[in-house]
């Protein structure tokens, strides 16, 4: 296996080609961060001259649902790749648009562990303070999360999943094929309260210059990825 440093350079530059192919232009910088099992990938400065005529008019949704489509036949290239490059299996793979940043995210997470077991977070300051803040959120858009952990990637990188976030009448709005509606309601009343909270600075120690969330419905689980300036 080619060196960590190595293999990040290389997954961006991939990325960056497949992204630039597909929507015409890709972003100025990707950086990747990999702790297994997770690997992180923040885009920056990624819109193209249409996006930004259709942002200007504020057309949002139009700019996620083309990207959602490009995105569903981008996603096994990605996998199959850094299977390929660094051995990493991903079962499991989240993204999502910071559009007015001109900025997104891409997370992927391999399977468990040898023994079965689901892989947890790690510790960092301010990670019990977060995680109850978090908590508090997540009941106020829709319930308490049944299990959530964190994991600090690097020190401009943290990853919280939730597991257990879905209530019935949302259950029931993906059997009957509400899925995209519901993301969309979901991802602007959970990054509304989320981008309005004043409190993740001080327990990280860290301004947050970016936020991103995603959800797997089919696994009832959720990704948050804050993007820190540390010492701000």
């Amino acid at each position: 296996m080619i060196l960590e440093k190595e293999a990040q350079a290389e997954i961006a530059s991939y990325v960056g080609r497949l992204l630039r192919e597909a929507f015409g232009r890709g972003p100025q910088s990707i950086y990747v961060s990999i702790n297994r099992p997770y690997v992180v990938l923040y885009l920056r400065n990624f819109l193209s001259p249409t996006e930004k005529i259709l942002l200007e008019q504020d057309q949002i949704h139009s700019i996620q649902s083309t990207r959602d489509l490009l995105m569903k036949s981008l996603i096994p290239e990605i996998k199959a790749y850094l299977l390929l490059l660094a051995g990493m299996n991903i079962q499991e793979f989240y993204y999502d648009w910071g559009l007015h940043n001109h900025s997104g995210v891409m997370v992927g997470v391999e399977g468990h562990d040898d023994r079965g077991q689901p892989y947890l977070g790690s510790d960092y300051i301010g990670k019990d303070e977060l995680q109850h803040e978090i908590s508090l959120i997540s009941q106020q858009v829709q319930k308490r999360p049944d299990v959530l952990y964190s994991c600090l990637i690097n020190d401009r990188t943290l990853l919280v999943i939730r597991v257990g976030i879905l209530i019935s009448i949302e259950k029931e709005l993906i059997r009957i094929g509400h899925e995209e509606s519901l993301k969309l309601a979901k991802r602007n009343l959970e990054k509304g309260h989320l981008h309005n909270n004043g409190h993740f600075q001080k327990f990280l120690n860290a301004k947050v210059t970016d936020l991103f969330v995603d959800w797997d419905f089919h696994l009832d689980k959720s990704v948050m990825v804050f993007i820190l300036n540390p010492g701000q």
